[in-house]
Parts: C-alpha cells; sequence; structure tokens
C-alpha cells in the first residue's frame, strides 16, 4: 500500500536539500553568454542528472552501505548531521560549501560540463540530497518501497527543470532578497527533519535512549 504522506514527507526533504530556487543566482552566472536554446539544453540536463543520482542512490545505496560495513543507525546519525548544516548554513542565507566549494563556484562558467559538474552535482544533487535518498530507501525496507520513490524523485527534478527554465525571470520578480527569505524558510524545514534523522539514528545506536 502507498504511503502517500510519507512520500511527500520525502519530497518535501529533498525539495528543501536541493533547493532549485535557491540556486537559481548561481545558475544565471553559470549560464551566462549562453543562448536561449543552449539554456534549455543545459537545464534538460541537469534535471535528468539530477534524477538519475537520486534515483541510483535509492537503489543502489543499501549495498554501498553493506560494502563499508556501516549500519543504517550510523548512517541516519552522519547523514542527520550532514543536513544540519547545509540547513544552519541555508539559514544563513548562504550556499553550504558541502555543496559546492568557492573554487567551484569560480570554475562554473568555464567549464563545458557545467550542466553536470557543479551545477547537478554538487550543487543540486549533492551529499545532502543522496544521503536522504539512501535513508528514505533504507527506511522503505522493500523493492516495491525503492520503486515508489521514483515519485518525489520525479516530481523534484521536475521542479528543478521548471524553476532553472524561469530562472531569469524568478530572478527578477524575487529579487535577492527573495530568494535569501525563501532559502532561510527552507533551511528551517530541512533542520527540524535533520534533528529527526539524528534523533532516529541515536535511537538505533542506543536502544536504551527510547525507554529513558
Amino acid at each position: 500500500m502507498t504511503d502517500w504522506n510519507a512520500l511527500f514527507k520525502i519530497g518535501l526533504a529533498l525539495f528543501a536539500i536541493v533547493n532549485p530556487i535557491g540556486s537559481v543566482p548561481v545558475f544565471i552566472t553559470a549560464t551566462n553568454g549562453s543562448t536561449d536554446a543552449q539554456r534549455a539544453r543545459i537545464v534538460r540536463i541537469v534535471a535528468l542528472t539530477v534524477f538519475l543520482v537520486l534515483v541510483s542512490a535509492a537503489f543502489l545505496g543499501d549495498r554501498i552501505l553493506e560494502f563499508f560495513g556501516i549500519s543504517i543507525p550510523s548512517f541516519q546519525t552522519g547523514g542527520g548531521i550532514l543536513l544540519l548544516l547545509m540547513a544552519i548554513s541555508m539559514m544563513h542565507a548562504k550556499q553550504s560549501g558541502i555543496r559546492q566549494t568557492e573554487e567551484e563556484a569560480q570554475a562554473a562558467a568555464e567549464r563545458e560540463a557545467v550542466a553536470i559538474v557543479p551545477l547537478s552535482i554538487p550543487l543540486l544533487a549533492g551529499p545532502g540530497a543522496i544521503s536522504s535518498m539512501i535513508i528514505a530507501a533504507q527506511q522503505s525496507g522493500s523493492f516495491w518501497g525503492h520503486v515508489q520513490l521514483l515519485a518525489p524523485v520525479t516530481a523534484v527534478a521536475l521542479l528543478v527543470w521548471g524553476v532553472l527554465r524561469l530562472s531569469v525571470p524568478i530572478a527578477n520578480r524575487m529579487g535577492t532578497i527573495g530568494i535569501n527569505i525563501f532559502t532561510r524558510l527552507m533551511g528551517l524545514v530541512l533542520a527540524a527533519m535533520a534533528v529527526e534523522f539524528i534523533a532516529h539514528g541515536m535511537v538505533g545506536l542506543f536502544p536504551a535512549l527510547a525507554n529513558g
């Protein structure tokens, strides 16, 4: 049976982490000088890459954890801390260094593969989004649960496509202040979800906490 509430929650977390609206200024800078056709092609590549990276994380993440001998509670705790750091940075309306370093930002406009690096990875589908998908896949439990994760991933990829396709009008309408306010709100949502991840992980690592 499909748990639409859980899928909505996962989709909301992914949207907060990916934060395509907060990435609009970086996208505009990275595609400066591109024609409309070129920018449209870059947007399609970015959305497709984000989709493929997140789907790969959902279906292959558990095998990666098994290979390195990492327990689910440990990954939940570590992933939650990573998301919390990103959330703190977002609440200060800054691009987290976890997502994109200054060197990557400066080199963005100089790379031919700008659609994939750094726009898709690590700016949008970065460690935070990948960690979130692996945790969601582990919590889903079954193969059908993994398949259901295609719904929020597809929705987020389509939102990435739509937001970046309208990046110039969005930037003109919202301005820097509007984008910063939205980023702070998404950071607050992400912080709450990060604390929940950490709490679940700590209970898994220390079962006595659940009875305390």
